[in-house]
């Protein structure tokens, strides 16, 4: 069992690829790094998405997003390339990534990003 940051996101088959159905995931507790001060930046990411063939296996969702830990990323980056990363992994018919990150120098800070197959 790893317990260390991981790149990789592991992917099992869906056992429903024919019906539509939605996915909803919260990750409350993410970390990054400010790129501009080094301080730490905390917030929640909302992933919500229906499947086509292959679904996210959560563990590895974990590991993912741990490894951004310790990277001195933009909100709006970083909220991006956890929707790529996840497109890249299991294809999903429609996925939203929504980075609601808390307040930092007195501004909250959410970001939305979305795909859709054939867009």
């Amino acid at each position: 069992m790893s317990t260390k940051p991981s790149t990789a996101l592991e992917t099992f088959a869906n056992p429903y690829p024919s019906r539509d159905y939605t996915i909803q995931m919260e990750c409350p507790e993410f970390t990054a790094v400010c790129p501009k001060t080094g301080q730490p930046d905390f917030g929640t990411i909302r992933i919500q998405y229906v499947p086509d063939e292959r679904c996210i296996e959560l563990k590895s969702l974990k590991l993912y997003l741990w490894s951004f830990r310790d990277q001195g990323i933009f909100h709006e980056a970083v909220t991006n390339s956890i929707l790529e990363d996840l497109v890249a992994a299991c294809a999903p018919r429609r996925m939203t990534v929504t980075g609601d990150f808390n307040v930092r120098g007195g501004i909250s800070t959410v970001v939305t990003v979305e795909f859709a197959q054939g867009e």
